[in-house]
This record gives structure tokens, C-alpha cells and sequence, in this order.
């Protein structure tokens, strides 16, 4: 069957503009799927893993429907985790490059609420992010106002009911009128999404995008280790595939601990995502990773949800998954747009059962191979190919990227291609350096300026 184009659809062309300037061109399943009913006001509950391009599905539905000189909150975006939040936000306000004076909020805890409170008494946002305990605060606050809310968006709704959002969820949908439109996405469809659904939506069309991962695209194998045998297998995994980037999936946080600790003592790039961060030290784990200056993650997958790598090298599964749609969801992760993937799983003795059930959620057999704990080849610790460095300044001092990268390429002496990703928060930006450059662009930012200011600038 031929891809469908963007072009093909009813989409309007300031946001085919920003469709072809982010040099999207075919749609994914689920976007084929989705935006032809969510441009005719259907309301959808649609099964996609994280990758699949359903941000663009559901961004394009709530722009399509916006009335930017109508100056009251028209769209709202339900996510289970700040991060993932910031990543809906920048993708949507990408889509709207091309339509002028649309405001979008972004409204999640962790993060102090006066901020918040000061930019919503300007003028309602057009659309509003967030994750539903923030959003049921500024509610009862009432410096929220949701009864003009034409578009619901519950993004990953699964993974907001496992985390205890149910009631959050319920407060904040009754605080809106009941002609709306509503977009439910979820990675599984437990029983719980269902009884949503039947609360919260209309007639809603089912969809199902077949989780099934091209022949090839991802090499999956399993390996027989007792609990007691786990770290060292891990150690033997990543010695012998030399993954640039890895993520191991532990079923709790005590585990993740376990592992973190024991790649940390083998001299491996490691990093854990836990609950007990704080959210600047957990943005600060998510963003390492991503761009590269930290070799390996390890996190419970509440903790990982919201992590979008485009080029994942590998999934380890360390603790298999008592659901086996949420074993494919990890190994997901890994293998995308056509890339090659490694997805790794430990099973003990008393984890066989739930081995079989992958087996028979997948309809095949699962392919079993060995690891060898004693032929470990020394000096296989993966060194990260980046360095992040922390800049006191962020959008509140109307810091660019483009600043950053004037900065580094003008005064530091850096060349573009020794710069990485650029993440900009409110106070803070982060930006990744080619290892070998970082010292160089760390003393120069520090004896420099960035815009005309002198700013602190410390190296991760």
C-alpha cells in the first residue's frame, strides 16, 4: 500500500508549511490512521508505541481546529511526566511555526507555580501542556480557565493511570464542557483504558497500530541469568556489542540502584533515573542522555516514559516485564526509522513463565543465547562521545540557540560540528561538546560572553 502524503489531507497550508520546513513528507501508520478522523472532529482511542509520529497526529488535529485571534485556551494535552510535556510542547510549537501569535503553555509540577501564575494572567494560551496535578491545581486556583477547551488530548494515558493520575484525570475533564473533542493515545490498552474512554468520550473509533517490528530491524535475544548472575551478563553484553548508547530496564527502583552502582565500579558512563530526584536533576539525567554525553541509562519504565531517542542502540531488559505488551514497548525503543536495534533480555529461573508469555504475545519463539562472564576483553568501557555543559542563563534572558552557537563558533573558535544538541529551560541551557573540544569551549565561554553577558558556564 502507497504511503499517504501530507499533501493528500485536508491540513491547512500554514501548517503544511511547517510539514514540509520539518522535512516530513509521507505519513506513519498511525498519522495515516489518526488525522483523516481527528480532522472530521472524531473523537479516537488510538494503541502506538512511543516513536510512532503521534505527536504530529494529534498536533496537527488541535492546530487544525484553532482560532489563533480568539485569545482563551482551546486545546488541552494531558501527559503523565514533565518531560514528557516539554517534548509535546516543542513538537506542537514546531507545527506552528507558521501561524502567527499562537501561544502554548506549558504546565507541569516540579517547577515553581508563580511562573506559571504571572504568564497566565496576561492571556489565556491558546493551548496548554501539562500533566493533570498541575493542571487540577491551577484549576482549583482558578487561574485556569477550561470550559472553552474544544480539544482534549490524553497522551500515553496508560502510563498516567499506572502512576495514580485517575482521579487528577476526572477532576480536570469535569471542569470542561462535554461537546469536545477528545484524543486518548495509549502504548497498551489494560482494562482501566477502556473504562476511561467510556467516561470520557463519544463514539469513540478504536485504533491499532500492529506493534510487530520489521523483519531485521531489531536483533532480539534472550539469555538465562540467575539473579545473583545478572550485573556480570550485563557487563559481558555491553563488552562484547559495544552499544553507543544503551538502556537497561529494571522492574524496580532498587535494581536500577543495583546496576548503576555495579557499571559505575567497572568504570562505564552510567546514569540512573529514579523518583527520588529532583525534577532539575532528573531533566539533567534525560537530557545527558539524549545528547550523548552519557553512554548508558538505567530506569524503571514510569521513570523512562517520556525518553524519545531517535538512535537507540540497545535495550537491555534486566527484570522481564510481568506484561508482555509492555516487553515490546521497551524493545521498541530501539531499531526506529529504519536503524538496526539490539534488544537484550535476562531471564532467571523464576521469570520463565513470563518468557513464555512474550513468546505467545509475539507468535514466535524467542531465540536463546549465552553470554560468557569470563572472556570480558579489559578496556571495553564505552566512553561517551559528548560533554554537557551548564549555562546560567535561559529563555527568561532571551538566550537563543543561535546565541550559543554564535558564541561558540565566534569567540570559543568551534567549529558546527563540535556542537551538539542545544536544550534551553527557563534559567538554564544545556549544550553538548565533542569530547575533545569540551575543555576548550568551557574556558572560552567562561572567559567570554554569550549575547553581550558574562555568565557562568560549568561543565556536567
Amino acid at each position: 500500500m502507497q504511503a499517504l502524503q501530507f499533501s493528500d489531507t485536508a491540513i491547512t497550508t500554514p501548517l503544511l508549511q511547517s510539514i514540509v520546513a520539518l522535512g516530513y513528507t509521507e505519513m506513519t501508520p498511525i498519522q495515516a490512521k489518526t488525522i483523516p478522523l481527528i480532522l472530521e472532529g472524531k473523537d479516537i482511542i488510538a494503541k502506538a508505541k512511543t516513536g510512532s509520529g503521534k505527536t504530529v497526529a494529534f498536533g496537527i488535529g488541535l492546530l487544525s481546529n484553532l482560532d489563533a485571534s480568539v485569545y482563551e485556551t482551546q486545546a488541552l494535552v494531558l501527559c503523565p511526566t514533565r518531560e514528557l510535556a516539554d517534548q509535546v510542547s516543542k513538537a506542537i510549537r514546531s507545527l506552528a511555526a507558521f501561524i502567527p501569535n499562537i501561544k502554548l503553555l506549558t504546565l507541569c509540577g516540579g517547577v515553581p507555580i508563580r511562573h506559571q501564575l504571572a504568564s497566565l494572567e496576561q492571556h489565556a494560551p491558546h493551548i496548554v501542556v501539562g500533566t493533570p496535578g498541575r493542571i487540577k491545581d491551577h484549576l482549583i486556583r482558578k487561574s485556569l480557565d477550561l470550559e472553552t477547551v474544544r480539544v482534549l488530548v490524553l497522551d500515553e494515558a496508560d502510563r498516567m493511570l499506572d502512576m495514580g493520575f485517575e482521579d487528577e484525570i476526572s477532576f480536570v475533564v469535569a471542569e470542561m464542557v462535554e461537546e469536545k473533542q477528545t484524543l486518548l493515545f495509549s502504548a497498551t490498552y489494560p482494562e482501566s483504558i477502556l473504562a476511561m474512554s467510556e467516561h470520557i468520550q463519544h463514539e469513540p473509533i478504536e485504533i491499532s497500530i500492529d506493534e510487530a517490528h520489521e523483519e531485521g530491524q531489531i536483533e532480539q535475544l534472550f539469555f538465562k541469568a540467575e539473579e545473583q548472575d545478572k550485573p556480570q551478563a550485563v557487563v559481558a553484553l555491553l563488552s562484547k556489542y559495544q552499544p553507543d548508547s544503551t538502556v537497561i530496564f529494571c522492574n524496580t527502583k532498587y535494581n536500577c540502584q543495583i546496576v548503576g552502582d555495579w557499571l559505575t565500579q567497572q568504570g562505564y558512563s552510567v546514569l540512573v533515573l529514579n523518583g527520588d530526584l529532583e525534577q532539575r536533576e532528573r531533566d539533567q539525567v534525560l537530557l545527558r542522555f539524549a545528547n550523548k554525553s552519557c553512554s548508558i541509562l538505567v530506569a524503571t519504565d514510569v521513570a523512562a516514559r517520556g525518553l524519545d531517542i531517535k538512535d537507540l542502540s540497545a535495550v537491555i531488559t534486566y527484570d522481564l516485564s510481568h506484561d508482555p505488551e509492555v516487553h515490546i514497548h521497551r524493545i521498541g525503543r530501539t531499531g526506529r526509522a529504519g536503524q538496526k536495534g539490539l534488544a537484550f533480555s535476562l531471564c532467571a529461573g523464576n521469570e520463565l513463565e513470563r518468557a513464555k508469555a512474550i513468546a505467545a504475545y509475539q507468535n514466535a519463539d524467542l531465540k536463546w543465547d549465552k553470554f560468557n562472564a569470563t572472556r570480558i576483553p579489559k578496556n571495553t568501557t564505552l566512553k561517551p562521545a559528548m560533554v554537557t555543559l551548564v549555562i546560567d542563563g535561559g529563555r527568561k534572558s532571551k538566550i537563543r540557540a543561535t546565541d550559543i552557537l554564535g558564541a561558540l563558533t565566534g569567540e570559543a573558535g568551534l567549529s558546527g560540528s563540535e556542537v551538539g544538541k542545544i536544550d534551553i529551560f527557563d534559567v538554564r541551557t544545556y549544550v553538548a561538546i565533542k569530547r575533545a573540544s569540551a575543555n576548550i569551549a568551557l574556558t572560552r565561554l567562561q572567559q567570554g560572553t554569550i549575547k553581550g553577558r558574562k555568565l557562568r558556564v560549568k561543565s556536567l
